[in-house]
């Protein structure tokens, strides 16, 4: 085995280091820096702040969030089961019907708990 097999991997390797970096050297040198004490401040929704960043939050909101995010990937893999839907025959269609079964009793789960609820 000859280190010729790897210039392909070396190349892809460069290349992607590449288009990750030359962008922002490109920005950083060619855009304009001109701060100002208005483009410095804090933004938050068209008002000044007027209480710390670090300030906490509810875990009723990271709750949603998480919650979200597990839901919305699950819906994700919906997508491939129904573009190959006709190719996979009943087996595919039981095992898709019981995906989701699992995430309709996940969902009545947490509806039932009241995690979905925002007061």
């Amino acid at each position: 085995m000859s280190l010729d097999q790897y210039l392909p991997v070396l190349l892809f390797i460069l290349v992607g280091i590449a288009v990750g970096v030359i962008p922002q050297v490109l920005g950083y040198i060619l855009g304009p820096n001109l701060p100002d004490a208005e483009k410095n401040s804090p933004y938050e929704c068209g008002f000044e702040a007027f209480e710390d960043a670090r300030m906490k939050f509810d875990v009723r909101y990271y709750l949603v969030a998480i919650l979200f995010i597990l839901f919305d990937l699950e819906i994700a893999f919906l997508i491939p089961w129904a573009v190959a839907f006709t190719d996979i025959g009943l087996t595919g269609f039981v095992a898709g019907v019981v995906f989701l079964a699992i995430l309709t009793v996940g969902f009545a789960y947490e509806w039932k708990k009241g995690a979905l609820d925002w007061e």
